[in-house]
């Protein structure tokens, strides 16, 4: 394919404001709009459900750029309009208002949406977290509530449930797991992330299955468990995990499965690429497909999309990297562990509540843990990606 003058970006969060620069800086001059689905300019996610929540932060402050870095990008942005059809043969999309853009390449990121509960659907007081009007929304409601539910133990909701605690809320957090990040940690970690909640006055209710929520009057009362117990809130916040946006490539004939799925170049098809929490990309090291949700890989696969829209034909090899606060607590973690890995501790003391471990299966590390150490846990970053460095030779899963 020739080089294209004309970039399409579909999606205008992080990984599509972070595509349209890096195409800028690798020297792209052609034409490039930025086409979003919300009214706001980019702005970033990971604060929504702490420094917005919380209220220390204005919701301005998460914008990603000023009005004038925005310009100075030489891009259309078209905002509050989103993508409903995708005609990947020529490289044109529809939008909602009924635009036709055009374009030599596509680059897809949509992001996800988040899944909901049976009864949400209208039920003022339940709320998911995924935009900065969720954020104010919810915010509004936990100002005023006394009883919170949060449902979900992830990342996502063990967050929220943190920032409702230090809201002076009564929370209480239900979750499948025996412990919250249980299947990302393992079972030690999330441990210890469940102390943490605990002794921080957090009601934890570990392996609950939920029903639904209960209303009354078209407001939320409470929560229904399987176990026919029904818990009561002022508020509740749906954290039960999301589904990458890809409503609107339906019919489009490109492969959909839990994402756009795509080569390691991040190729969905000639002259369509994806970034961020949509993309499911073959990962060379890992041999298999891989779909992150995390602000780092928006930013780093972004940028791997941009040179290969501009014929560097890489492949995108990332170490995952996952980060969370959770009251005064930090934790992150580099590479794909699986709950069974072996943990063995390398530096600082669990009981300090400090420490870096690393992750290993048959010999192998597969991750590094780090509490509360940030910059230690990256120092033995390289472990894990030494063992990703060699390619797979399993057959990339999309055409070219």
């Amino acid at each position: 394919m020739s080089a294209p003058t004309r970039v399409l970006v579909v999606g205008a969060s992080a990984a599509g404001l972070a595509t349209a620069e890096a195409l800028r800086r690798k020297g792209y001059g052609g034409a490039l709009t930025l086409l979003g689905a919300e009214p706001h300019a980019p702005y970033d996610r990971p604060p929504l459900s702490k420094q917005v929540l919380r209220g220390d932060w204005e919701p301005g402050r998460s914008r990603l750029r000023a009005p004038e870095a925005l310009a100075a990008l030489d891009a259309d942005l078209l905002l509050g309009d989103p993508a409903v059809a995708l005609s990947p043969a020529d490289r044109a999309v529809r939008t909602a208002s009924g635009r036709e853009l055009g374009a030599d390449v596509v680059v897809v990121a949509t992001g996800v949406r988040p899944r909901t509960l049976p009864g949400q659907a209208g039920l003022a007081g339940a709320h998911v977290l995924r935009t900065l009007d969720d954020a104010l929304a919810l915010r509004a409601d936990l100002l005023a509530a006394r009883r919170v539910v949060v449902v979900g133990d992830g990342v996502l909701g063990a967050e929220a449930a943190a920032t409702a605690r230090a809201l002076g809320r009564a929370v209480t957090l239900v979750g499948p797991q025996r412990a919250p990040l249980e299947a990302r940690l393992g079972p030690v970690p999330a441990a210890l992330l469940a102390r943490l909640h605990a002794e921080q006055g957090v009601d934890l209710r570990p392996g609950a299955a939920v029903r639904g929520l209960a209303g009354r009057g078209g407001r939320v009362t409470g929560v229904r468990l399987a176990s026919g117990e029904e818990l009561p809130a002022d508020t509740v916040v749906v954290a039960v995990g999301s589904a990458p946006a890809t409503e609107w490539l339906a019919g489009s004939g490109l492969r959909v499965d839990d994402g756009l799925v795509c080569d390691s170049r991040c190729r969905a098809a000639e002259g369509v690429y994806a970034a961020g929490d949509v993309a499911r990309w073959h990962h060379e090291g890992l041999g298999g497909l891989l779909r992150l949700e995390n602000r780092t890989n928006a930013t780093e696969q972004a940028a791997a999309v941009a040179g290969n829209v501009l014929g560097a034909d890489r492949p995108y090899t990332p170490v995952p990297f996952l980060w969370t606060d959770q009251f005064a607590t930090k934790v992150q973690v580099y590479g794909v562990p699986a709950p069974e890995d072996v943990l063995t501790v390398v530096e600082g003391d669990p009981a300090g509540g400090r420490f870096v471990a690393l992750y290993h299966r048959d010999g192998t590390a597969t991750g590094v843990l780090g509490w509360n150490m940030p910059k230690q846990a990256r120092a033995h970053r390289r472990e894990v990606a030494d063992a990703l460095s060699s390619p797979s030779p399993s057959p990339a899963p999309a055409d070219r």
